[in-house]
């Protein structure tokens, strides 16, 4: 059985740029105190207008391009996103409809940071099965559009961004060999946004209280976030037949310069095979990891049986990890 792979790549970021110095003047923090705790020293912001819809948008047209695949080739349409533009319609339909992909299905997918793993999982099952010979995932998240501005503790956290990824079973890319999913829903009050669904409907009471906001308990949110990112990476890596010296580059969640360390650690890789983009963009949720994953195969060379390996955690908690392999066509 041919393996799925990734055959196309794309990216979208903001204009807008929000420094830490920027951040200064809204909140009380300061350059220095997040970038000792986080890494981050700037992230993208998405216009007023701007949705995740749209950034998915753009993200999807480059990685068609890419692909060089037209948009009436995709059987189906996956959106990774934590901030949907609307709870209905999906935030997929509204993409198909603007790349034309008249011959996709859309669907959402809603796993926070570990959505274009999931993702990514689905994509895999559906091209190896037969069942569809070219996938569209697309992660897109507007972070801000959620974050309270008056909490130091989320705000320095989180920018805007989206992705994309073409799946299918032949081609020159990014073989998809094994992948290791988790979730915990005892912490899903670990990050959570509480207004807005069916248990709080949006009302002047859950505005007043702030419950639309995104809200996160991130010391212990960095105790789990570790452990369970290493255990799946050690799965992955079992299933594989892979050992972790073998791997050429890791791709984490970009959440924490600490937590990233830490995961190095527990693993033994060098900061030299570690990819990050946290210092420029922030974490952009399910975007995160994606995004870090098109910009290393844009600047450095992946060569023929490289092994990447991919990881995240999110809300849910929701966790999990890949490993890619660069193969010929």
């Amino acid at each position: 059985m041919s393996h799925a792979r990734i055959i196309g790549f794309g990216s979208y970021l903001p204009k807008r740029i929000l420094s830490n110095r920027d951040l200064e003047k809204m909140v009380d923090t300061s350059d220095e105190w997040i970038v000792t705790r986080t890494g981050i020293q700037e992230r993208r912001l998405a216009e007023e207008k701007e949705t995740s819809a749209d950034m998915a948008i753009q993200a999807a047209k480059q990685a068609l391009c890419h692909a060089k695949v037209g948009a009436d080739r995709i059987d189906l349409v996956l959106v990774a996103t934590a901030t949907p533009d609307y709870l209905m319609p999906s935030t997929a339909a509204l993409v198909q409809a603007a790349l034309k992909a008249v011959n996709a299905a859309a669907v959402d997918i809603q796993a926070a940071c570990t959505g274009y793993l999931y993702g990514l999982s689905m994509a895999k099952a559906y091209v190896e099965s037969g069942m569809y010979s070219h996938v569209l995932l697309v992660a897109s998240d507007k972070m801000s559009a959620f974050i309270d501005y008056k909490d130091r503790n989320t705000c320095v956290l989180f920018g805007d961004g989206a992705s994309a990824s073409v799946i299918c079973d032949r081609g020159e890319g990014l073989a998809i060999q094994s992948i290791c999913l988790g979730a915990d829903g005892e912490l899903a009050d670990l990050i959570m946004i509480p207004g807005g669904g069916s248990k709080h409907p949006a009302s002047d009471h859950t505005v007043k209280q702030g419950q639309h906001y995104f809200k996160m308990s991130g010391k212990e949110v960095f105790k789990h976030a570790v452990r369970r990112m290493t255990a799946s990476i050690k799965v992955c890596l079992q299933q594989a037949m892979v050992k972790e010296d073998a791997i050429a580059w890791l791709i984490p969640h970009q959440a924490n310069e600490r937590m990233i360390d830490a995961l190095a650690k527990n693993l033994c890789i060098p900061m030299s095979r570690i990819a990050k983009t946290l210092r420029k963009y922030g974490n952009t949720s399910a975007a995160s990891v994606s995004i870090t994953l098109d910009e290393l195969q844009r600047e450095t060379p992946i060569k023929v049986g490289d092994h990447l390996l991919l990881t995240s955690v999110g809300a849910g908690l929701t966790w999990g990890s890949s490993l890619l392999t660069k193969i010929e066509e």
